[in-house]
């Protein structure tokens, strides 16, 4: 895989470079992952090939109040000690070693008012481009960021690759608010990384909108490392046609008196697939954690498929911690509630799909696309009988 080499970099970036090489080594030498690992149990991920694909610098815009402001949000050269050192598979070493970073730091005590917008727009054929984001926000500080993964205009069909990293440090009493929107074209691949990490009494929630996409996947771990800190997990994913949309969370209590909670919901058409497996880990010293992890599916096709692996590992008693998923079709009784009073039975499927999904749309940290999300959820319901189209 000559284009992602070591020498693939030094022609890349001269930016840390020895961090870049240092990566771009163990990616080399490391075997690729296959569906026969339990963390990539189910996943498809067997179908990549890299050989298709060369690197490319990420088309990044970072907008803040809707405008061109990007105050608070700063592109920091010379500290490479902000990027984490945790690279679960081999894909979080290729975006270590072919990063285009995003930093925003929140100084203490500052709130930003206004979400900051961070869009990358992805084109061209046999790319692979691999934005980082990384969010410090200082002690009590706040801070609201939206990630769009967009398809260029005119691209939709690019086959591309987009391989992203999500850094999140909320420090004492920081408060950060994170949604990540799929909107990439119909051709593309999607492999992510996203780790948060809470310190004491600090609140963080982390949100994600899937829609678009060939195969998509995120993992994301977020881990309490302060007494007193608590994070959310919320999620919306929607695949037609063949997509593949794979999630992976891991919700890890790594001090005393932490809070975690957990609702993904999504739903699969036509013959597509999604797949759901969470963890939640309380380790010895951390008394006192309520966590909570929830996964539901609708199933609005014979030919698709969802699966949901709920987990605990839990190393104190003295926690309250649940967990619960379900897979299935539209409750029959809510269509024969909605049809008995006239609702025709294809708009009587789209008000069920419509509110299940509210729950999620209601906690989203952007309440402007809320809307927007809707018609897109709508849309992608009127393609049920249209699978070639029914991807974005």
């Amino acid at each position: 895989m000559s284009a992602f080499s070591p020498d693939a970099v030094r022609e890349f970036a001269q930016t840390w470079l020895p961090m870049r090489l240092a990566a771009a080594e163990r990616f080399a030498i490391a075997p690729l992952p296959t569906p026969g690992e339990e963390i990539w149990r189910y996943s498809r991920i067997d179908q990549l090939d890299l050989d298709r694909f060369s690197p490319a610098e990420c088309v990044t815009d970072v907008a803040m109040g809707g405008s061109r402001d990007s105050a608070g949000a700063l592109l920091v050269e010379d500290e490479p000690e902000l990027f984490a050192n945790e690279t679960p598979d081999v894909y979080a070493e290729l975006n270590r070693a072919f990063m285009s970073p995003t930093v925003i730091r929140v100084p203490a005590g500052m709130t930003i008012a206004e979400p900051i917008i961070v869009t990358h727009s992805i084109s061209g054929s046999g790319t692979a481009v691999f934005p980082r984001l990384v969010i410090d926000a200082g002690p009590d500080s706040e801070v609201t960021v939206v990630e769009r993964f967009v398809a260029a205009p005119d691209t939709d069909g690019d086959e591309a690759l987009v391989v992203p990293v999500l850094q999140v440090r909320a420090q004492q009493a920081a408060r950060v608010k994170y949604l990540a929107v799929n909107e990439v074209g119909i051709n593309t691949w999607q492999v992510g990384n996203q780790q948060a990490v809470g310190e004491r009494d600090s609140t963080t929630l982390l949100a994600t909108v899937t829609l678009g996409g060939d195969y998509v996947r995120a993992r994301t771990e977020a881990r309490l490392s302060g007494q007193g800190a608590s994070t959310k997990q919320v999620a919306l994913y929607f695949a037609g046609g063949t997509q593949m949309h794979d999630f992976r969370t891991i919700q890890d209590h790594d001090a005393p008196n932490t809070n975690s909670d957990l609702l993904f919901k999504g739903a699969v058409q036509d013959h597509a697939a999604s797949v759901y497996t969470g963890l939640i880990k309380i380790r010895k010293h951390a008394n006192g954690t309520t966590a909570f992890q929830t996964n539901r599916n609708l199933t609005l096709s014979e030919g698709a498929w969802a699966e949901s692996v709920p987990n605990l590992d839990i190393e104190t008693n003295e926690v309250k911690c649940s967990h619960a998923s379900t897979i299935g079709p539209i409750d029959d009784e809510q269509r024969f509630y909605l049809e008995s009073r006239g609702v025709r039975p294809e708009v009587a499927e789209r008000l069920v799909v419509l509110g299940f999904f509210e729950e999620v749309i209601s906690q989203l940290p952007a309440g402007a696309i809320a809307d927007d999300l809707r018609t897109r959820v709508a849309n992608k319901l009127d393609l049920v009988k249209q699978p070639e189209k029914a991807l974005a």
